[in-house]
């Protein structure tokens, strides 16, 4: 049973980071035309579909699925690099939180956020992402 757990949490862990990938793209598409213009309606409908198709349920079965780990195999809660692990899920959700926040700025015709900070975001997921392999599967401490 473990191991399907783990391979639904992979699978979710994808598709996550695709949406965290994407949605800063198309928000600074979004941005870079004006409210009303098709581009502008475009990648708002798109945005909206990412994350309630993709985003927020790739949310949620990640954390399932992690949780679920760790209560089929209790015994990871000893492992720091775990620990370390979940510092990282915990700013990845909280990142995005900011995305969905941000998205709704950009919806309103008021980012507030310069296009180079927009395309700066979009590397900010892959990042922390890197860090977390390396954690899960190097195990360095």
């Amino acid at each position: 049973m473990y191991l399907w757990v783990k391979a639904g949490h992979i699978i979710f862990v994808v598709a996550w980071m695709a949406g965290l990938l994407i949605l800063p793209r198309y928000k600074l598409h979004q941005a870079s035309s004006s409210v009303g213009e098709p581009l502008f309606e475009t990648m708002k409908a798109a945005s909206q579909k990412l994350r309630r198709i993709i985003l927020t349920p790739a949310l949620l079965l990640v954390w399932i699925l992690g949780l679920s780990m760790i209560a089929l195999n209790p015994d990871l809660l000893g492992s720091a690099w775990l620990h370390a692990k979940l510092v990282l899920v915990i700013c990845l959700t909280g990142f995005h939180g900011f995305l969905i926040s941000l998205g709704r700025k950009v919806d309103s015709g008021d980012p507030k956020m310069s296009m180079t900070a927009l395309k700066l975001l979009n590397e900010l997921p892959f990042v922390i992402m890197i860090a977390i392999v390396i954690l899960v599967v190097v195990k360095p401490f």
